[in-house]
């Protein structure tokens, strides 16, 4: 049966990229694959818009099938020739543009994505306690499943809407519904389809970029697809180096981090995505640095790993505004369009990444050769051409006219598109206005200024962005021209001196990337893959600046988690299509007859960049070697099932029975209390906290500490302390949690024997508690209201 679920989700999913096609193809019909990578999550998006607003009447499998029906009638209405269905016949449009060979790539890699990470949740499928939120992303999947209207109920917080971005859950519950698997397999496939999506997403936008740049559109697919789905950072490859390395330098470089053999004796998956670092008054605290083989191989349904591919659609609707004459005004506009749709489903998907949806549009437009000032009004163009004109006149004064009016132009492409994505922004603010209202109302959150003793050193950048920058800067170099690069290298030494003297070491890194980058795609020979390079490069700066401050870790470890992912999937693809144009140096293709000149020095840039490029593939590819190898050494039955919970992490037997009656006995208006996963019984990551809500989705009281980062401290410590005054109080106090939160059962097991021990209260001795599932220590009492003391 699982094996069919696979083929399941293969079929919907290639139904719903069928249907998704028109629409991608007429945005980017330009695209030598029509965008075909991107009809998925286009076809996915079109179906959640009318999902979502229609969910807060009523949601379930009919309120999904209305949604199916938008996309069909969006399809039909992009897809089909119209002179045909006058006559009563189903043609497609002769204009849909149509390149079968791009299809068989994208498809072929999105099945192999989807292939192998089914084989990797399959060796490890369990939505376990430990090392990650697996509670919180399943439990997220099961309370939407069980609920009638959105938002859903809180499941760690009984009788509010869920004050978490949610977007994401609610597209796998979509496909749960449309595919009819149960959500113990439609998790972990969900996982897997959203890998796909990324996968495939990369390496149509990077191949699309290549072949805008005259090289091979494979070559940039296939690395950018390799980027994103299998690379890594440098952390195995490093501390493999520090062994060979004497030991008073090694420990002089790199403080307190133990070398590694070639064998990959004492490999950890886990510590490559805690190398960048906090220090809080002396004291280091790691972030979260993940990259997505870590973050997919670790298993969970992160909001922020779901918003992926919707991030690279954005990307990719960049990209057909970068190349779209200004003279086509009305297909940009169409463009444009869409953003703050998308803009507001990344909004209620992963509400970190949606800045980047609009700050890669924004780069798109001031950037492109076209400029932004033909998309304003017929007026508005007008009165920025009287502006500017006027402020150039009075600028030169007496001096060189043209110098002027070249700087006023620039300033006009930076304020331009500035106002134009500020005003789409709003538009989609506005749309997700009752969803920010209710997710910000309790909790607190500032942005400040990262203290200097907290900013990373230049080896831990290095060792999490090196390859790119290494494949960067030898791109960026060969596009240079050759009088120039001598200047160049000695410009960025120099810059790298003053940001590691300020300490400002990221400055080393970034700030060539973004002056450089800049100035070649305004005055050089750059594509599209440079605007990528530039937004990358501006994310990891603003980290080393600012971070938001808020419930979730010290500092900024929630900050870097949520942002690096962006980076990394931005420059994966900018690394792919740079790469194929490193390879097409190497062999000579220079361009046009006036860069002859440059071709020896061009191809040579070229040769050390393919060096580079395999020294890359393979120092990046360890950790995938290391990190497969053992995940995969099991001597456990292959399954998908994500309650098949392994016995290492202690679950009980009984606890999982009752888990099971639970699932089977409650309905969409069941609440229950158990004890609260706060402080060090049983605390968070532990596998009995907040078991019951967390593997059904039924409501509890007040479940794991995570509330207070969405709620603010009071509300949850004040409910935590209700629920401890419940286990250990008076009958009356008793009663009264259960009549203001609508108990029906009440939950007695480990965490509530381990947090109360001796003055956990016999409820069997109370009148209006009746238990309905013993076994071994756990007891389900249900609750009779009209038995209770009043």
């Amino acid at each position: 049966m699982q094996y069919l679920a696979v083929l399941v989700w293969l079929v919907i999913f290639a139904g719903l990229g069928v249907l998704g096609y028109p629409l991608a193809a007429r945005l980017f019909g330009r695209f030598r694959s029509a965008g075909v990578g991107f009809a998925l999550p286009l076809a996915l998006l079109t179906v959640w818009l009318p999902v979502y607003w229609l969910g807060k009447l009523s949601f379930g499998p009919a309120t999904v099938f209305v949604g199916v029906l938008v996309l069909v009638g969006v399809a039909a209405a992009l897809g089909l020739d119209r002179e045909a269905l006058r006559e009563r016949e189903l043609r497609v449009a002769p204009d849909l543009a149509v390149n079968r060979r791009a299809i068989a790539e994208v498809a072929t890699v999105f099945v192999a994505a989807f292939f192998l990470l089914v084989a990797i949740r399959s060796a490890d499928p369990a939505v376990h306690a430990v090392g990650g939120e697996k509670y919180l992303d399943y439990g997220m999947l099961r309370t939407l499943l069980r609920s009638g209207t959105l938002p859903p109920e809180d499941f760690w917080f009984a009788g509010e809407p869920v004050a978490y971005y949610y977007g994401g859950h609610l597209l796998a519950a979509i496909l749960t519904y449309l595919t009819g698997t149960a959500p113990e397999l439609a998790y972990n496939l969900a996982l897997a389809g959203f890998y796909a999506m990324l996968v495939a997403a990369a390496y149509d936008l990077a191949s699309n970029v290549a072949a805008d740049n005259g090289v091979d559109p494979v070559t940039g697919g296939a690395f950018a697809a390799f980027f994103v789905g299998f690379a890594s950072n440098l952390a195995t490859v490093g501390r493999i180096a520090l062994g060979f390395l004497p030991t008073g330098l090694r420990e002089s470089l790199a403080p307190g981090i133990e070398p590694m053999p070639l064998s990959g004796e004492g490999f950890s998956y886990w510590d490559a995505s805690r190398v960048i670092t906090d220090t809080v008054e002396g004291t280091t605290f790691p972030t979260i640095n993940e990259f997505p083989l870590f973050a997919w191989l670790n298993g969970d349904m992160h909001a922020h790993m779901m918003g992926t591919p919707f991030l690279l659609l954005a990307a990719a609707i960049g990209f057909a505004l970068y190349r779209t004459p200004a003279a086509e005004r009305r297909r940009r506009l169409g463009l444009l369009a869409v953003v703050p749709l998308l803009g507001f489903f990344q909004i209620v998907t992963s509400t970190w990444s949606f800045p980047s949806i609009f700050g890669i549009t924004y780069l798109a437009l001031a950037l492109s050769p076209a400029g932004s000032t033909m998309l304003l009004p017929d007026g508005g163009v007008e009165r920025v051409r009287s502006v500017r004109e006027r402020l150039a006149d009075e600028l030169a004064g007496d001096g060189d006219a043209s110098t002027t009016r070249r700087a006023v132009d620039e300033l006009e492409r930076l304020l331009v598109p500035l106002g134009i994505v500020g005003g789409l922004t709003l538009v989609a603010a506005a749309l997700a206005l009752p969803f920010l209202t209710r997710a910000t109302g309790g909790s607190s959150r500032t942005i400040e200024f990262l203290p200097a003793a907290a900013r990373s050193g230049v080896f831990e950048l290095f060792a999490v962005h090196g390859a790119f920058l290494l494949v960067f800067g030898l791109f960026l170099l060969s596009r240079t021209r050759t009088d120039r690069q001598f200047s160049l290298v000695a410009a960025v030494g120099v810059v790298a001196a003053v940001a590691l003297v300020l300490p400002l070491d990221v400055l080393a890194f970034t700030l060539p990337l973004l002056v450089l980058g800049w100035a070649l795609l305004r005055f050089g020979d750059v594509g599209y893959e440079t605007v990528l390079i530039v937004a990358g490069a501006g994310l990891v700066t603003i980290v080393e600046l600012v971070f938001v401050n808020e419930q979730a870790g010290p500092l900024r470890m929630n900050t870097v988690f949520k942002v690096y992912m962006q980076v990394w999937v931005f420059w994966a693809v900018g690394a792919g299509a740079a790469v194929a144009g490193l390879f097409a140096a190497a062999r000579g293709a220079v361009g046009a007859a006036a860069d002859r000149a440059e071709a020896p020095m061009k191809r040579a840039l070229g040769s050390v960049g393919v060096v580079a490029v395999v020294l890359v593939l393979v120092s990046t590819s360890l950790y995938g070697g290391f990190a497969l190898t053992g995940h995969f050494d099991t001597d456990r039955d292959a399954t998908l099932d994500a309650t098949e919970l392994p016995d290492w992490h202690g679950y009980e037997d009984d606890e999982l029975a009752a888990v099971d009656w639970l699932d089977r006995n409650a309905d969409g208006e069941t609440v229950i209390v158990s004890a609260p996963a706060t402080g060090s019984t049983p605390g968070m990551y532990s596998w009995e906290s907040s078991i019951a809500s967390s593997l059904t989705g039924v409501p509890t009281v007040a479940g794991w500490a995570h509330e207070v980062g969405y709620r603010g401290p009071d509300a949850y410590y004040g409910r935590a302390e209700a629920v401890d005054t419940f286990y250990m109080g008076t009958p009356e106090q008793a009663a009264s949690l259960i009549r203001e939160y609508d108990v029906q059962y009440v939950w007695v097991g480990a965490a509530e024997r381990g947090r109360y021990g001796g003055e956990l209260v016999n409820f069997n001795e109370r009148p209006g508690y009746e238990p309905v599932f013993v076994q071994g220590n756990v007891v389900v009492y249900e609750v009779d209201r009209d038995e209770l003391p009043q």
